[in-house]
């Protein structure tokens, strides 16, 4: 059974937020841990954050994400976006004239851009398969699918709709033909289980701020092993090497891990933040969070289904359980959604206009009462 303490999400009391997807609230151990780093920093310099403590500022962090993945913590490197991740790994690949990459045309920019990006200069091909109101069947995506190509570049849960995908049956998709399964988990890292090496996941990265309750400025990149032995970072720094501290500007050596992948001075406190919220997300139970927001996703897809003041909505996230995470989101008949949601924020139910559509998100925080009030609020405003 999920047990949160409401005193760590003020907010969560004060409002009815379900608005995760976009930025999760951080619980108030989290906040307290960066700001007494922060002023420790800032009003002490290297007094209380030496080399030494420099070198070993990610470690938490590392150590968390590798439990929460299922990885090794030689696999997982602490970098400051999932952007940042996705176009480290795209830069660093080398990739054939003619080879292709397979996305969606319902994705979050920042899974596809890299490919893009790279389209002209190495001649690639970029192959998006179509969605229907946001979701996109598997079939469209294995149609794309070929001895061509080079990488399957996919969220695991879609940020507009909230449709999960299969992580086991896209990466023996992608091995099939030779490709690697690059999988965006912004949207379920912290929220779903994940389990990289069961799964088959070649590689992952993922954003701090939702999912995993952290701090803008704190991503993870999971690389499998034998890519952490066979890549090389297309950005380096000081940072990539055995002994950062060693400072030998006269020759290159990667450090043997994902850690060489994390080239430069960053933002420590967000580092710091990420693995204290990666440990408060321990302590209530990876699998009792995902129950939870499931058993939330279902239950107001119920009510919306069930009020008969908003008949005619059209729900887009899809109807089977394996395919949910923990969004749920609508599109409202002959409304302006973006209005909807603008109304519902200024009666202090939170939630965002996304893909033509209203979507509500759901994370620990969140109770029964929060879809009940959610549910009143929508009856409301699409009836006056």
């Amino acid at each position: 059974m999920l047990r949160v303490n409401m005193k760590d999400f003020p907010t969560a009391r004060r409002v009815t937020y379900l608005n995760s997807a976009s930025i999760s609230l951080m619980p108030q151990p989290v906040i307290q841990s960066m700001t007494a780093f922060q002023q420790k920093i800032a009003a002490g310099g290297t007094i209380d954050f030496d080399e030494k403590a420099e070198t070993r500022a990610v470690e938490n962090a590392r150590d968390e994400a590798a439990s929460l993945l299922n990885a090794h913590r030689d696999e997982i490197a602490i970098l400051s976006s999932a952007t940042e991740g996705m176009c480290s790994f795209a830069y660093c690949l080398d990739l054939k004239p003619n080879a292709n990459v397979v996305s969606t045309d319902a994705e979050f920019p920042s899974v596809v851009y890299p490919w893009i990006r790279l389209r002209s200069e190495k001649n690639i091909e970029v192959r998006l398969a179509k969605n229907r109101d946001g979701v996109v069947d598997k079939q469209e995506v294995e149609k794309l699918v070929d001895d061509r190509t080079a990488v399957i570049s996919i969220s695991h849960v879609e940020y507009g709709t909230g449709q999960r995908h299969d992580l086991r049956w896209l990466s023996e998709l992608a091995h099939a033909h030779g490709a690697l399964l690059l999988v965006d988990a912004t949207q379920s890292a912290g929220l779903m289980s994940i389990d990289v090496h069961r799964d088959g996941v070649d590689a992952l990265a993922a954003g701090g701020y939702k999912g995993m309750l952290g701090p803008f400025g704190a991503a993870v990149l999971y690389l499998k092993q034998e890519l952490v032995e066979s890549l090389k970072p297309s950005m380096v720094g000081w940072r990539s090497t055995p002994v950062p501290y060693d400072l030998d500007a006269t020759r290159l050596t990667f450090a043997d891990s994902a850690r060489k992948f994390e080239y430069s001075t960053m933002n420590y406190a967000s580092a710091i933040g990420l693995g204290e919220s990666l440990q408060y997300l321990s302590k209530l139970g990876h699998g009792n969070i995902a129950s939870h927001v499931l058993s939330l996703t279902k239950g107001f897809m119920d009510m919306i289904a069930d009020n008969n003041r908003l008949s005619g909505t059209i729900t887009l996230t899809p109807l089977e359980e394996d395919s949910r995470a923990s969004i749920a989101a609508f599109r409202f008949k002959t409304k302006d959604q973006s209005a909807i949601a603008a109304k519902l924020v200024k009666r202090n139910v939170i939630v965002s206009h996304r893909f033509n559509g209203v979507r509500f998100s759901f994370h620990a925080y969140n109770t029964e009462q929060d879809l009940v009030k959610a549910n009143e609020a929508l009856g409301d405003v699409l009836t006056h």
